[in-house]
Parts: structure tokens; C-alpha cells; sequence
């Protein structure tokens, strides 16, 4: 290696002080070439990314060695053990949603002018129901003709049948009111939901419009009201202008502060995920009823969810784009390894605001404003995989749906879908209301109970590759009217800025 040009002649008297100066300079050069080094700074800037995704893996190869290392099974308390670290993470992770959540949409709402939003949602919205039902139909397709329930002699069904009588008037008109919670408070902490309660004189098999209606507050973040509300403020506070520049200040600080306590926590992910996902390896019961029984419809979901996610989302934000997909899918791996670790696309949303400013260059304001309304409304895995899944069960129990079961199937789905909570199996919950347009009992949920767990976790992930490519696409979209901002794009540019140092 050469030295270099600018090291010090050495003389008599300062020969130790040069000497060192010269070292220093060394050092600098060395870190000078180490910098403009194209490897070397590919591997910094991706080093979380990397260790997440080794944690997913790491956190397989634990389970099942662990798995496999005894004769007896292990027990829940040994692994609520294993999966401590893990909790504690993803506690931490959900402790961030509500303020991240609140304070994103309404300082990125109120910093646009009103006409510019409403364009943006217009184009998010346009854009998810777009790939929502693009999904079901890729779904309804994969299922038909690989036809997996007609392989299947018999299905044993399993776990604890812990679902209720309902009606599909009933989710619908929920998903209404939640949108609209009386309680603000209580919309931070619980739902509304309607519940059918069994007169004495009648029995389960009687028609359920006979039964009583009662109103109740599960307990679970209402997050559809808490979004709806936070775009209503954002946009009065972007109409009061000047009057409403304080409040707007402070939850665009709020959203700053959120974003950098997120970049402090996500670097506990690597190992976070690694625990969660060794847990869940532990505690499933057998590999046999994956690649048994179930094997056919596991394999269905999954080619419909992965055709999905590389090929239809990528495409489609290619035409929009004229940008390459791939590049702008590795910058977001380390979402998506987080949304397959926590199997929660609530829990993934602030990593995933993080990778798409720092990372992808999406502007802040589309970022909040977009990826909230997103893990809130666009489950695209989750419609893929309900659709799959109450044609699956027909086909298990021999029952023959028409064009019109099929159209029915499709719009619920679609529907369930965008009431689904954005949590751990929350498809399971909205499962029953697909379940209820084609005449099948809700207890066959538990039918495929048994994969659910790891299903959720793919659809989870394909549903945040769905969103992010939403962002890119509206962020394009949108890229005009946006640098007719100037001033305000560049100071939410220096919030970026301070976040990607803050993470680096």
C-alpha cells in the first residue's frame, strides 16, 4: 500500500511527534478508501438487515433442534421461557404503534395541501382495492384447479373451537362502526363488536336472524377509528393554516421522536425474532399434518401468496413506475423478515416507514400517510388466503358452489380482509364471515387451524411487500405535486436525514 502524499518529512528533534502525526494521517486515509469502498459500505448500510433475516433462520435451526433434542414434548412454561426475549421485544413494538400511528398521519395529512391529499388517498385506495381483489381472484383460480380438499378423505379438526355465531350483515356493519368509536380513549384499547345470544326456546340450528343482538367491546386496538380520526384532524389542521401550525408542530415532532425511538428498538429485531420464531417451531405439534393432510392446501396458499407478491405487486409497480421492483424489494427485506418474525403488520409499520425513507427515497409525508392506512385496510395475503380457504373447506365437505357462491366469496373476502386487525391470526376471526356466504358451519375453521400459525406469518409478509409497493407507486404518482412543495419537503428531507443517522 502507498503512503500517502500528505504524511510529514520526519526531522531530528519531533521524530516521535511526527511519527505520530503520520500514523493519524494513515488512519485517515485508511478510513478515507474504506468508505468509498462500494462493499464495504453495501454491508454497513445493510448490517440490520442481514442480522434479521440470519435471525429468522437462526430461530428455525433453534427450534428444531431444541424440537428434536428430547424424547418428551416441551412444556408451556418452558416455552413461554424461549419466548420471553421475543415478547418483550414485540411488546415494545406494539408499545409504538398507537403514537407512531396518530402522530405520522395527522403531521403528513396537514403538512399537504388539502387537494393533494385527497389525490394520494385516492391513488392508495385505488391501488389497494386494485391488488385486494386481484388477490382474490388469483386465489379463487390457484384453488379451483389444483382443487385441494377434493384429495382429502377426511380432515380431523382440531384445537379449541372458540368461534361464535354471526352474520355477515353483522361484520360488515362493525367494520362501519368502529370507524366512527364514541370513545376515543376506549378506541386505543378495545372494539365494538355484535355478539348473537340463543334464546332458550330456540336451538343453534334455528335461524340466526331469530337470535338476540347485543353490542360489545372486545378488547383489541381499534385502529380503523383511531386512523379515521387522525385523517380528520390532519386535514382540519392543514385548513386552519397558520392557527393550526402549533398542534401540527407537535405531532410532527411527535412523529420525529417516534421514528428515532423505533430506529433504537429495531435493533433489538435480530434477536427479538430469533426467539419468537424459535417458540413457534417448538410448539407446533407435527410436521406430519403440514406435509400430510394439509399439505396440498399449504402448498396452494403459498404459490398464490409468492406468485402474488413477485410477480403481480412487482409488475404492476413496474408499469406505474418504469422503476426496477427487485432493487426496491431487497431494500425492504428487512421489513418483511421482521413481518414473518412478529406475524404482525401493525407491529412491522414503523421498520417499514424507516426502510422506505432511509433506504428507498419515498417522501416522509407519503410514507406516514400511506403505510398507516395500509397495515390498517390492504391485507392482500390475507383476502388470498380466506378466498383459498373457504374453497378449500367446500371442497373438503363435497359441496358444490355455483358462479354466484364463488362471486359471493370473492366480495366477502375482499370485505374481511380490510376488517382484519393487522395482528397475530387476526384472518382467523374474519374467516367466519367468509365461511357464512357459502352455508358452512364456523367450527370447520379449525380445520386448518393447525398451519394457520405459520400461513399467517407468509401472508403477513406479503401483505407489508404489498404496502410498500403502494407507497412507491403513490409516492411516483404523487412526485409533481410534491416538489411543488419546497420548503416543507426540505425540512421533513432533514427529519429523514436525522433518522438515518440515528439508525446508522
Amino acid at each position: 500500500m502507498e503512503a500517502p502524499s500528505e504524511l510529514l518529512p520526519l526531522s531530528g528533534d519531533d521524530t516521535k511527534a511526527t511519527i505520530n502525526k503520520n500514523i493519524n494521517l494513515q488512519k485517515k486515509s485508511c478510513n478515507r478508501t474504506s468508505k468509498n469502498n462500494p462493499v464495504y459500505n453495501f454491508l454497513k448500510n445493510n448490517a440490520l438487515t442481514f442480522m434479521t433475516v440470519l435471525g429468522v433462520f437462526t430461530g428455525i435451526v433453534v427450534g428444531l433442534t431444541l424440537r428434536h433434542s428430547r424424547a418428551e414434548r416441551w412444556n408451556e412454561r418452558e416455552i413461554m421461557y424461549i419466548n420471553y426475549l421475543g415478547e418483550l421485544f414485540l411488546r415494545m413494538l406494539k408499545s409504538l404503534i398507537l403514537p407512531l400511528i396518530i402522530a405520522s398521519l395527522i403531521s403528513a395529512i396537514g403538512s399537504l395541501d388539502l387537494s393533494l391529499s385527497g389525490k394520494i388517498g385516492a391513488r392508495a385506495i385505488v391501488y389497494y382495492m386494485t391488488t385486494t381483489v386481484s388477490a382474490v381472484i388469483l386465489g379463487i383460480i390457484l384453488v379451483s384447479i389444483i382443487k385441494p380438499g377434493s384429495a382429502q378423505e377426511s380432515l380431523e379438526q382440531t384445537g379449541v373451537d372458540d368461534s361464535r355465531p354471526t352474520l355477515t350483515t353483522d361484520t360488515l356493519m362493525d367494520l362501519v362502526r368502529n370507524m366512527f368509536p364514541p370513545n376515543l380513549v376506549a378506541a386505543c384499547i378495545s372494539q365494538t363488536r355484535t355478539i348473537l345470544i340463543d334464546p332458550k326456546n330456540l336451538t343453534i340450528g334455528n335461524d340466526l336472524n331469530q337470535w338476540k343482538i347485543k353490542q360489545e367491546e372486545s378488547p383489541g386496538m381499534n385502529v380503523l377509528g383511531l386512523v379515521v380520526f387522525a385523517t380528520v384532524l390532519g386535514i382540519t389542521l392543514g385548513k386552519m393554516k397558520n392557527e393550526g401550525k402549533p398542534l401540527l408542530n407537535f405531532f410532527e415532532c411527535m412523529s420525529t421522536a417516534m421514528m428515532i425511538i423505533t430506529n433504537w428498538v429495531i435493533w433489538l429485531s435480530p434477536a427479538g425474532v430469533l426467539f419468537l420464531v424459535a417458540s413457534k417451531v417448538i410448539e407446533m405439534k407435527s410436521f406430519q399434518v403440514i406435509l400430510g393432510q394439509l399439505g396440498m392446501y399449504f402448498m396452494t396458499v403459498l404459490i398464490g401468496l409468492f406468485f402474488h407478491g413477485f410477480v403481480v405487486l412487482p409488475i404492476i409497480f413496474f408499469i406505474m413506475t418504469k422503476k426496477n421492483p427487485l432493487v426496491y424489494l431487497i431494500n425492504m427485506t428487512q421489513a418483511v423478515a421482521m413481518a414473518f418474525g412478529t406475524s404482525s403488520s401493525s407491529a412491522t409499520l414503523p421498520v417499514a416507514i424507516n426502510c422506505l425513507e432511509t433506504r428507498n427515497g419515498i417522501d416522509p409525508r407519503v410514507a406516514k400517510f400511506v403505510m398507516p392506512i395500509g397495515a390498517t385496510i390492504n391485507m392482500d395475503g390475507t383476502a388470498l388466503y380466506e378466498a383459498v380457504a373457504a374453497i378449500f373447506i367446500a371442497q373438503v365437505r363435497g359441496k358444490v358452489l355455483s358462479f354466484g357462491n364463488i362471486a359471493a366469496i370473492s366480495i366477502t373476502a375482499t370485505a374481511a380482509s380490510i376488517g382484519a386487525a393487522g395482528i397475530p391470526q387476526a384472518g382467523l376471526v374474519t374467516m367466519v364471515m367468509v365461511l357464512d356466504t357459502v352455508g358452512l358451519p364456523s367450527t370447520d375453521v379449525t380445520l386448518i387451524i393447525a398451519i394457520d400459525w405459520l400461513l399467517d406469518r407468509f401472508r403477513t409478509a406479503i401483505n407489508v411487500i404489498g404496502d410498500s409497493l403502494g407507497a412507491g407507486i403513490v409516492n411516483h404518482m404523487s412526485k409533481d405535486e410534491l416538489d411543488a412543495m419546497p420548503h416543507y419537503t426540505a425540512q421533513m428531507q432533514n427529519n429523514t436525514e436525522r433518522h438515518h443517522s440515528t439508525s446508522i
